[in-house]
């Protein structure tokens, strides 16, 4: 299995289940299957619960795990990756 083909199935994840896009920052083989780290720009929690009209973003960085099937098994946001 190549890298590219789990970059390609990352960004396609990422895109349907977090409704963004994805910058891959970090793909690693493990025993088990594929661990990723991806960046994603997301609306401004605070700005949306304030109620603001703006542009602001957040940058999160979520890790999603594949098998050696590259089937998704888990993926989560990082704590702490919100811009402040």
């Amino acid at each position: 299995m190549k890298i590219n083909e789990v970059t390609e199935i990352i960004k396609v994840f990422s895109k349907k289940t977090i409704g963004n896009d994805a910058q891959v920052i970090q793909v690693t083989k493990e025993d088990d299957g594929w661990l990723a780290r991806v960046v994603v720009f997301e609306e401004s929690a605070f700005i949306k619960s304030v109620g603001l009209s703006t542009n602001v973003q957040d940058r999160n960085i979520y890790e999603i795990k594949l098998n050696d099937e590259l089937k998704v098994v888990s993926y989560s946001r990082e704590k702490g990756t919100q811009s402040e």
